[in-house]
């Protein structure tokens, strides 16, 4: 069976270029701690307050706009997303006249608005193009789009904000970033999609009062939280770890956490593949295990350089697919419900809002390499969630039409 149909083609192509554009945005963010701690002298708990604004965001924006593409349509999700992505990322230009960081935390909370809104939107929408046995695996070649994007994000800001750190280099490349989305927007906005509105019957509460009795779509809620908080908490004190084990500057650092965005994205494919001749919920729970495996690595080998560098580096090529495949997974079976179901998995993210000053919070009392207990945690609850889904009998079945 044909994962994706030629009439899908030009669609899909168009809505995966979304999954770049917010894989950008989660990876800039991401080293802006390093960008913020040296330029106001922040500790990392005041610095992780940004993916408290950024992923507190997904959280608040993700129903709304369940609902919004729910009444409308999904193309009109990707148009709203795209103009609350560019008028975030133009607000950093008067955050920096005013040196304020509650104003780049109120821009960045618009910013990942747009954000949450767009993955709200993009992730069924993929899932819809096509047959719902292959549904799973369409998902994970759109997101393999994301990593691509977050390359492109830390590329951009090793070589515009790390280079020379200050409030003008930020919020010059933010802006930069707005006029291209507010150029892709006019694109989407006379491009031919497919349909999407909702035609199905019955209220939001009903929908709700399904999901929740759905054990596999509750605990992949659960899980996704927890996976979030896991992504987020490892990228975000990467440059810190790196700097640390090997001592060198910013700049030099963010080399490997590049490094972990290309292992991000080769295995986004690699794994993508081999769901051909395995069960999803089986490869993440092998991925999960050995990502506490190397969690613990980090944990224990604090000071001895490379050892620990190259084991943080590698978590990032098993995380690969853990988003798309607890999305895929909870969504199965669903029906109708997909859209708003959509909502909570996208509103799990907040996970990274509250455990990344969690693991901050942890790294200024016991030191980064400690900090990675929280990480190690989460993925425990990840493989405790695949083992669970399993003995379900997932079959990669979705059905969002």
């Amino acid at each position: 069976m044909k994962t994706l149909e030629k009439r899908y083609f030009l669609p899909f192509a168009l809505v995966s270029i979304l999954f770049l554009l917010w894989g950008l945005a989660n990876n800039m963010t991401d080293t802006l701690l390093a960008a913020f701690k040296k330029v106001m002298k922040m500790s990392d708990t005041e610095t992780s307050l940004i993916q408290f604004a950024f992923y507190g965001s997904y959280f608040c924006f993700a129903l709304p706009a369940a609902l919004f593409i729910k009444r409308y349509s999904y193309k009109a999700g990707i148009i709203l997303g795209l103009l609350l992505y560019a008028g975030g990322a133009i607000l950093f230009y008067p955050a920096a006249l005013k040196e304020s960081y509650l104003f780049y935390l109120i821009a960045i909370y618009i910013l990942a608005g747009g954000c949450s809104v767009l993955e709200t939107t993009a992730n069924p929408y993929i899932l819809s193009m096509g047959s719902p046995e292959t549904a799973t695996r369409r998902l994970n070649i759109a997101q393999s789009f994301n990593p691509i994007g977050s390359i492109t994000g830390i590329l951009l800001s090793q070589q515009f904000i790390l280079q020379d750190i200050s409030l003008g280099s930020i919020s010059g490349t933010y802006m930069g970033l707005g006029f291209v989305l507010i150029a892709i927007m006019i694109v989407m906005a006379f491009s031919k999609m497919p349909g999407g509105k909702d035609s199905a019957q019955g209220s939001v509460s009903a929908s709700f009062g399904r999901l929740f009795k759905n054990k596999r779509y509750v605990w992949g809620v659960i899980a996704q939280f927890f996976y979030v908080g896991a992504q987020i908490c490892v990228w975000s004190f990467t440059i810190r770890l790196v700097m640390q084990e090997l001592g060198i500057a910013e700049a030099d650092a963010a080399t490997y956490y590049l490094a972990s965005i290309i292992c991000f994205c080769v295995a986004r494919f690699f794994f993508t593949w081999l769901m051909k001749f395995f069960r999803p919920a089986l490869l993440m729970a092998w991925a999960a295990t050995l990502d506490i495996v190397l969690c613990l690595i980090v944990i224990l080998m604090s000071g001895s350089g490379m050892i620990a560098v190259v084991a943080l580096v590698l978590i990032s090529f098993f995380m690969s697919l853990q988003f798309p495949t607890i999305y895929g997974i909870a969504l199965e079976g669903v029906g109708d419900d997909a859209k708003i179901g959509a909502s909570g998995l996208i509103m799990a993210i907040l996970g990274g809002a509250l455990l990344t000053p969690l693991q901050g919070m942890v790294s200024d009392r016991f030191g980064v390499s400690i900090s990675y207990v929280v990480p190690l945690i989460c993925f425990v609850v990840v493989l405790g969630y695949s083992v669970f889904s399993q003995r379900k009998g997932q079959h990669s079945i979705v059905n969002v039409q």
